[in-house]
């Protein structure tokens, strides 16, 4: 996620990032200029169509579709928006649950038990990697436990099978185990089980909006009228603004494509981009806190 000062805008002006839409349509622009240009050469020296009334009433269509596909966008960037700061909320979820869990799990357990201890230590943060790595399609790895001595709390992860599920498993049997052996009671049980499975419903949630993009139909369909808005502005204001229709087309071709482009982006907000969610920092900061907690 690119970390910027929202009140240093005017910089960004001049500046072009990596992420930066410009980069990714200066291609198209070009071609959309010299489509233009070729277009109202074609219209003022070649078929000198100025004085057909038909074709000056062409920018009756633009001003109408304009409004159609402002309100298109405005809810493609809204939806897109909404998804992911919706994946945002889950992992600011996930960070609060974790130190939840471990400030009770460091109130009801004594002292003298350092080896439930170091495993919720380890396996709490490592839930959060896993979980990381899951939804950006990675296998899981766990090279946080790569140096200790407990790696043993591993040793039956099925790296081809859902890994968040697996690490729940352990830690809701680890906490059964405790309730068995009588080192908590059943109240303690209850207690611990509302942030345990809180973990599934979280990792469900981003599963969600993962696996679930903005439906095809309605993706194409905005994509053309985009295409078909633009291809044909020159012929109707070219009358009006002569050979100034190129820069004028490539600029609206800028703004109505950038849009499009940063709701692809950020629909996703697990995609490992650079606006994305970044889950990679908020695991490290729950193995940080954990740490410091239990």
């Amino acid at each position: 996620m690119i970390s910027y000062n929202p009140k240093d805008w005017f910089t960004f002006i001049f500046r072009f990032h990596k992420a930066d839409t410009f980069r990714q349509l200066f291609p198209m622009i070009l071609a959309i200029c010299g489509y233009a240009a070729g277009i109202a050469w074609l219209e003022l020296e070649y078929w000198r169509l100025s004085d057909k009334s038909y074709v000056r009433n062409l920018p009756v269509m633009h001003s109408l579709l304009g409004f159609a596909i402002s309100m298109l966008l405005v809810f493609r960037t809204n939806t897109a928006y909404d998804r992911w700061w919706e994946g945002r909320k889950l992992w600011g979820s996930l960070v609060n649950n974790s130190r939840n869990l471990a400030m009770k799990l460091e109130m009801i357990l004594s002292p003298d038990q350092t080896a439930t201890r170091t495993f919720f230590r380890k396996m709490i943060p490592a839930y959060a990697f896993a979980l990381h790595n899951h939804l950006h399609k990675e296998k899981t790895r766990v090279e946080l436990f790569d140096k200790e001595d407990h790696k043993h709390f591993f040793d039956k992860i099925d790296h081809d099978k859902h890994i968040p599920n697996q690490l729940g498993m352990l830690m809701y049997r680890h906490v059964q185990g405790l309730y068995q052996d009588k080192v908590i009671t059943g109240e303690q049980l209850l207690f611990l089980n509302a942030e345990l499975q809180s973990f599934t419903d979280i990792c469900g949630a981003c599963e969600r909006i993962k696996n679930t993009p903005i439906p095809f139909s309605y993706s194409v369909f905005i994509k053309k009228f985009i295409f078909f808005y633009i291809m044909t502005l020159p012929f109707g204001y070219v009358f009006q603004l002569g050979y100034y229709i190129v820069p004028v087309v490539a600029f609206i071709f800028y703004v109505l494509a950038s849009l499009e482009l940063i709701a692809e982006e950020i629909e996703d907000p697990f995609g490992g981009d650079q606006n994305d969610v970044p889950t990679q920092l908020l695991a490290q900061n729950i193995h940080r806190h954990v740490a410091e907690i239990i």
